[in-house]
């Protein structure tokens, strides 16, 4: 990563009576990261003053009133709540809900005004923090409302990244979560996103089957014969490189998986259960499709663990420094594109006989 760029990294806090606070803070720990960014927490010095204590850290934290009395090179928090709060470690409870989302919405509306570079979120509880103004099914769904564009899931780590057709559904409703028009959308962003935000420029995509054993023959289900072969096939015609239905219970094997740059699931845990098992607190999770850049930590709450001093911080740590690795190489790519352009000679008719 080039040290001649400096990004602001927007933080939200997620659920302070989990394990966000101590994973941000932790992770800040690390003076090598303060040479390229500048992190930006949105929260309130009541709760953060209380970890930076709890967690013996000691750490310098800035509190500011705005984005515009951020210090470069500095811990900043930006107050969003000042209202005395009370952390009960493990406790789902709406008050924390609430500190949530007011966290990621001042965040997430800071990213949209370009008064910070990237969005970094941490774990928020999907239950408490729903209300009349957070109606959705988790971060993935909200930024694409408030930003704008068609978000995927986007799973990421240095061997294996693993999309999603459907995020956060039921099982039951999976099968009618899946169409053609999808798997094609889908596939299409993750082609978008390995070209401009991780620099493959001819990338290969696995696309799995829903059913075991990619159906049998139409035996055990018949959506890949009608829906995820037809949807390949369009792919090609595309010019996009998408294989597959491969059958999901041997595919993440390291000589299958391997082979490509990204991996189609369709349905959450289909495509998390191994993703996990095989990065293991070292993946990230990206909201591809939009047009700014969010990352997260690939865990959750942890209220079994809150306030024990036991969460790490390596997967929020690599959330931050993939967040700006990921806005550098799209920077990179959108100049390469526009020089490219410019240096390509236009492109006149062949005239038959004389001019």
């Amino acid at each position: 990563m080039s040290n001649q760029k400096h990004y602001r990294v927007g933080i939200s806090i997620g659920d302070v009576n989990g394990i966000g606070p101590e994973v941000v803070l932790k992770s800040l720990r690390n003076k090598d990261l303060f040479q390229f960014v500048t992190p930006v927490i949105f929260a309130s010095e009541n709760v953060m003053s209380f970890y930076n204590k709890h967690l013996s850290l000691n750490l310098n934290i800035q509190y500011v009133k705005s984005e515009d009395q951020i210090q470069q090179g500095k811990i900043n928090v930006v107050e969003v709540f000042k209202e005395p709060f009370e952390v009960e470690f493990g406790k789902s409870s709406t008050k924390a809900g609430s500190l949530a989302f007011a966290s990621l919405e001042a965040a997430a509306k800071a990213v949209k005004n370009k008064q910070v570079d990237v969005l970094v979120t941490a774990p928020i509880n999907k239950e408490n923090i729903q209300s009349d103004t957070f109606h959705f099914r988790g971060h993935t769904e909200y930024l694409e409302d408030l930003w704008g564009g068609k978000s995927l899931m986007f799973m990421i780590h240095p061997q294996l990244k693993v999309g999603l057709v459907t995020n956060h559904l039921s099982i039951k409703e999976v099968g009618g979560g899946i169409d053609a028009e999808k798997i094609i959308l889908k596939t299409k962003v993750i082609e978008k996103s390995l070209r401009e935000d991780f620099a493959i420029r001819k990338p290969k995509i696995a696309i799995l089957a829903l059913n075991p054993h990619a159906g049998d023959g139409g035996l055990i289900g018949e959506e890949e014969k009608k829906i995820i072969y037809p949807a390949i096939e369009k792919l090609w015609e595309e010019k996009i490189l998408a294989f597959g239905p491969f059958s999901a219970d041997s595919f993440f094997t390291y000589d299958s998986y391997s082979k490509y740059d990204a991996v189609l699931c369709m349905y959450h845990d289909q495509g998390l259960i191994p993703f996990k098992t095989i990065t293991f607190n070292q993946g990230v999770n990206y909201t591809a499709g939009l047009d700014f850049v969010r990352t997260s930590p690939d865990h959750g709450v942890g209220y079994n663990i809150a306030g024990e001093n036991l969460a790490s911080s390596e997967s929020f740590s690599l959330a931050i420094s993939s967040a700006v690795e990921i806005l550098e190489t799209r920077n990179q790519e959108a100049e390469y594109r526009e020089n490219f352009l410019a240096i390509t000679p236009e492109k006149k008719p062949i005239r038959k006989g004389r001019e």
